[in-house]
C-alpha cells in the first residue's frame, strides 16, 4: 500500500465513527472525484483499503488524495445528502444510480407544434414531462401508437413548421418531408396540411390522455373497430384491436405513476440514534421542509402550522419544479418500495395529531 494511502487509513481509523453518514473522496487537485454514503460510515471506509485489484473501491483509493466526511442523523438523511452532493459535484467515479435505468419519461415538446416522445429523464428543455413509467416492452411501440393515432409529429426539433392557416404560403402544394401522413399517421404540419389550431387541440387531446383525463384515443380505435367489424374487415379489426391493448398498457402505467406520486404525500418521522430526530415534509415524492422533532405540545402546533400551510398550496405551475425534484423523487419512491415498513411512520395529514414528541423517540431508540 502505497504512503499516502496508508496515511489515509491511519486518518479513517483515528476519527470515523460507525454513524450513518456521506464521504468525499478528493484527487490530487481537490475535485470531488466520488461520493459515498453508508449507515455505518467507518465500516465503510475502511472497506476501500481492503478492495481487490482493479475493483472500482481500489480505483477510487488509488486516485484518492484526501477523504472528508459528514455525519448525518440517519440512512435516509444520507440519502438526500448523497443525492445533493453528486448533483453539485457530478464526481467522474459516480455513475447514474440503477434505480433511474428503470425508468422512462414521456416529453410533450414546447414549439409551435410539439410532439410526444420518450427520454430517459427530464433535462432543461421547454415541454411537460410525464412519469415515471417502468422499462418495459411495448413501451416505445405504444407511445408510437398515441402519436399516429392523433396525427402528431415524430421528425427531429429542427423540421420547419408551415401550418396550413400562415398567410404567406399563397397556396403553395408542399410535399411532407416523411411519408407518414400518406400512411395517415401524421398531420403533416411540416406542409400545410393542417391548421395550428387544429393541430393544438390534437396535442391538447394528448395531453389530456397522458395526465388521466381523457379516453379519447380508446374510443377513437373503439369505434374504428365497430366499423371494421360490420365491414367483415376482421384482420383489420384484429390489429386495431392489438393497438387499443398498447395505448390501455400506455394508460396503465400513467394511472400506476400517478396513484404512486399521491400517495407520497405526508409527514415522514425518522428516529436518529444520536438523538437528531428528524420530520421531512414530503409532498409528490420530493422533500419540500424538514424539521426537528418536536419536544413540546406547543412546538408541534407550530410545525404544523407551517405544513399545514405548505400542503393548501397549488403546486407551482409548468414542469420546472417536476425537472429539479425528479431525482429525489425516484429515490424516495425507491426507499418506501424497498423498506415498506418505513410506511409506518409516515403521518398523512389526518393523522398529524398523533405525531410523536422527542422524548418518545428517544425511550424507543433506547428500548
Amino acid at each position: 500500500m502505497a504512503v499516502e494511502s496508508r496515511t489515509l487509513r491511519d486518518k479513517v481509523r483515528g476519527g470515523a465513527q460507525n454513524r450513518p453518514g456521506v464521504y468525499r473522496m478528493m484527487g490530487t487537485k481537490g475535485v470531488v472525484i466520488y461520493v459515498g454514503k453508508s449507515k455505518r460510515l467507518r465500516t465503510r471506509l475502511l472497506g476501500y483499503f481492503r478492495a481487490k485489484r482493479k475493483e472500482k473501491a481500489w480505483r477510487i483509493i488509488r486516485e484518492a488524495a484526501a477523504i472528508d466526511w459528514e455525519y448525518t442523523p440517519s440512512e435516509f438523511a444520507s440519502l438526500l445528502r448523497e443525492l445533493e452532493l453528486i448533483k453539485r459535484f457530478r464526481p467522474p467515479y459516480n455513475v447514474r444510480q440503477k434505480r433511474d435505468g428503470i425508468y422512462w419519461f414521456l416529453k410533450l415538446s414546447s414549439g409551435p407544434a410539439p410532439r410526444v416522445q420518450m427520454v430517459r429523464r427530464p433535462n432543461n428543455e421547454p415541454g411537460s414531462y410525464y412519469g415515471p413509467l417502468r422499462a418495459r416492452e411495448g413501451l416505445a411501440d405504444a407511445v408510437k401508437e398515441l402519436n399516429d393515432l392523433l396525427l402528431l409529429r415524430d421528425c427531429r426539433r429542427g423540421t420547419p413548421i408551415r401550418f396550413a392557416d400562415q398567410g404567406d404560403l399563397f397556396g403553395v402544394d408542399i410535399t411532407p418531408l416523411c411519408p407518414r401522413y400518406e400512411l395517415r399517421r401524421c398531420a403533416a404540419p411540416c406542409a400545410a396540411k393542417i391548421s395550428e389550431r387544429d393541430y393544438l387541440d390534437q396535442v391538447a387531446e394528448a395531453k389530456a390522455f397522458l395526465q388521466g383525463d381523457s379516453e379519447g384515443p380508446l374510443r377513437e380505435l373503439e369505434r374504428r373497430m365497430s366499423e371494421a367489424v360490420e365491414r367483415l374487415e376482421f384482420e383489420h379489426a384484429a390489429l386495431l384491436r392489438n393497438r387499443r391493448q398498447c395505448l390501455e398498457m400506455l394508460r396503465t402505467e400513467f394511472l400506476r405513476a400517478k396513484s404512486m406520486i399521491e400517495q407520497l404525500s405526508f409527514l415522514y418521522v425518522v428516529p436518529s440514534e444520536e438523538g437528531d430526530h428528524r420530520i421531512y415534509a414530503i409532498r409528490s415524492g420530493s422533500v419540500r421542509a424538514e424539521f426537528p422533532v418536536p419536544r413540546t405540545a406547543a412546538e408541534r402546533k407550530q410545525i404544523l402550522a407551517v405544513a399545514d400551510q405548505h400542503y393548501r398550496q397549488p403546486e407551482p405551475p409548468g414542469q420546472i419544479a417536476f425537472r429539479r425534484q425528479v431525482d429525489q423523487m425516484l429515490l424516495v419512491s425507491h426507499w418506501f418500495r424497498t423498506r415498506p415498513e418505513q410506511m409506518e411512520w409516515a403521518y398523512p395529514s389526518e393523522s398529524w395529531s398523533k405525531l410523536p414528541l422527542k422524548s418518545k423517540l428517544d425511550r424507543q431508540v433506547m428500548a
